[in-house]
């Protein structure tokens, strides 16, 4: 799982980061508002943590940008302000929870996880779905259900697979992809993407799949069924 932090302090943003990466999350650190807003609406976040006084745009703003703009991600805000308006205000929003800084770094991590990690959450994220495709999230093995074939998938393909699965039949840039599977400082270049997605085109291949990865020049690619 993917969460952003938008925090203006960095050693304050970069301890959390250490914290949730212990915890086995990817994690990106962004110190501007308007930066932090543009990467949010990209939608390849779980979560995000979000600080309230930030440079070029408050918290509140992006929070309110976010929600108009249907990302569901989970959004903990972080704040000095403790007033009760103010995290009503945050609640109204659309923010899942809200920390009144300071705080122990311990307790934003079991916040963190209970949003992720909740009994509803998992339940529905065991398994992922398209036409006659069933990605199964915790052993990584792709399965037909035309066929009844299976192949197991290796990390990258899996996160590939996985992004392409949870936005079926949408063109993803090559950005898009680049932020969500290899973190938004990568530094990978195209044909590390092609060779990715040739593997992945093989093994739904090899496996019977009437589902299939099509290329958009000049726009991305897209999960569809063949059929």
């Amino acid at each position: 799982m993917r969460i952003l932090i938008v925090e203006d302090e960095y050693n304050l943003a970069d301890a959390i980061s250490s914290k949730l990466k212990k915890e086995k999350y990817v994690v990106d650190i962004l110190t501007d508002g308007e930066e932090g807003l543009y990467h949010a609406l990209t939608n390849i976040y779980d979560l995000i943590i979000l600080d309230v006084m930030l440079p070029n745009k408050n918290g509140f703003s992006i929070l309110k940008a976010i929600r108009e703009n249907s990302i569901k991600s989970k959004v903990i805000m972080l704040t000095a302000r403790s007033s009760l308006e103010d995290k009503l205000d945050g609640f109204e929003k659309g923010a899942n929870d809200y920390v009144t800084k300071p705080f122990h770094l311990d307790e934003l991590i079991a916040r963190v996880n209970a949003q992720l990690k909740n009994k509803d959450y998992l339940e529905k994220k065991e398994v992922l779905e398209f036409d006659d495709l069933e990605l199964d999230l915790t052993t990584s093995v792709l399965n037909c259900k035309t066929t009844r074939n299976h192949i197991e998938l290796v990390c990258k393909e899996f996160q590939l697979l996985e992004y392409f699965m949870n936005n079926p039949n949408q063109i993803l840039s090559k950005e898009q992809i680049y932020d969500k599977v290899w973190g938004i400082d990568n530094e990978i270049v195209s044909n590390n993407l092609e060779a990715y997605l040739s593997f992945l085109r093989k093994k739904l291949k090899a496996i019977g799949s009437n589902v299939n990865i099509k290329s958009s020049r000049g726009l991305g690619y897209k999960l569809e069924s063949s059929i």
